[in-house]
């Protein structure tokens, strides 16, 4: 047996070989058929006939081989169709790391697509530029009345409860305290701190000793299944006791495992879609979601909203554990996806960049 030293995608007579991009789908507009790729997040209007073509390359085939099945039409019509999808990359070439990421991706997350492509669709999202001026942001409001706050229910009984009033205690004090902060001192916060925040809020409390499923994790914030895919990583900036860096947090032996030495403001402010406030701040918590964790035990789409909801948790008790300390804390979903995955090393299909959660020193002004 000799060592194969085709290239990449190649078939036995040297021809590429092409495959369709599991990760897409198709819908009308308006009469006009769009498909949409959820990785590229790039939406294309086609002729529905496309739609044979890339049905022909779900097993890998040549160019050729379209040719000999499509001989009703020209093979230069035939040709133009699929370098239009390749560029689309709607066809990728076998073996090729585009062609590895859709597999890995429509493997994975096979239990929640085609809902589950609302993760992927929504990433990397276009934000206002950090250095817009207010009369340029509100230019983006619409120019109708803003929904109401709250609602009522007409017809209905209404019941007056008596007010109570705020209970000297140490809890309600934080509960009522807690305001997201865009402004911090220089002083670093302390590594002490750094590591009651990490403990807190993701830190596992303790097991629960399952008959199904053994040993469950408990930790200060609900999670569906006790399931916990949040990962959280630490930029560390001005952490008194710390180094600069990246750090993943390891729940169990409540440790911070280095990754890198990068950890900039510029960075940080980068991470967060360039939003001014937040290369002020001491550290960043950047949560992922690992959703294997989730998805093994509930296969249906609706497992997408409790990972969520997840995040959302752990980002209350890490804003009210900060004011508990003292500190200044904030939270944003505005992110860069890709660069920060790209920084912390995951693959942003089985792991995937979700939420951030900062704290600084507050300032006199607070």
């Amino acid at each position: 047996m000799s060592e194969d030293r085709s290239p990449r995608g190649a078939s036995a007579s040297g021809a590429v070989r092409l495959i369709s991009a599991r990760c897409q789908s198709a819908y009308w507009d308006d009469g006009n058929l769009r498909i949409v790729h959820y990785l590229t997040r790039r939406t294309f209007t086609a002729n529905p006939i496309v739609l044979d073509l890339i049905r022909f390359f779900f097993s890998p085939r040549t160019i050729r081989d379209a040719m000999v099945k499509f001989d009703s039409y020209t093979p230069a019509s035939v040709g133009e169709a699929i370098l239009e999808l390749i560029k689309a990359e709607l066809l990728l070439e076998c073996d090729s790391p585009d062609s590895v990421r859709d597999r890995l991706a429509a493997s994975l997350w096979k239990p929640w697509f085609p809902e589950g492509a609302f993760h992927f669709l929504t990433k990397d999202a276009p934000y206002v530029g950090g250095d817009w001026t207010l009369e340029q942001k509100m230019k983006l409001i619409p120019s109708t009345p803003a929904p109401s706050f709250l609602k009522k229910s007409a017809g209905a009984e209404r019941i007056a409860l008596q007010s109570q009033a705020r209970k000297p205690d140490s809890f309600f004090e934080t509960l009522y305290a807690r305001r997201t902060q865009r402004e911090f001192a220089d002083a670093p916060v302390s590594i002490e701190n750094i590591a009651l925040l990490l403990q807190t809020t993701w830190g596992i409390q303790s097991y629960l000793e399952s008959q199904q499923f053994g040993p469950l994790p408990l930790k200060t914030s609900p999670s569906a299944g006790a399931r916990h895919p949040i990962e959280v990583y630490l930029m560390a900036l001005r952490v008194r006791g710390l180094a600069l860096g990246l750090y993943h947090y390891h729940a169990k032996d409540h440790a911070l495992e280095k990754i890198d030495s990068k950890a900039t403001a510029r960075l940080a402010r980068g991470y967060c879609a360039d939003q001014p406030y937040v290369e002020r701040a001491a550290a960043l918590f950047i949560m992922t979601a690992v959703f294997a964790r989730t998805m093994w035990k509930y296969h249906h789409p609706r497992g997408y909203r409790v990972v969520l909801l997840d995040a959302g948790h752990l980002g209350q008790t890490f804003c009210l554990t900060a004011t508990h300390l003292g500190l200044a804390s904030f939270c944003t979903a505005a992110l860069k996806d890709s660069l920060i995955e790209n920084d912390l090393g995951i693959d942003g299909v089985s792991e995937s960049v979700l939420y951030v959660t900062g704290v600084g020193m507050p300032t006199d002004r607070q």
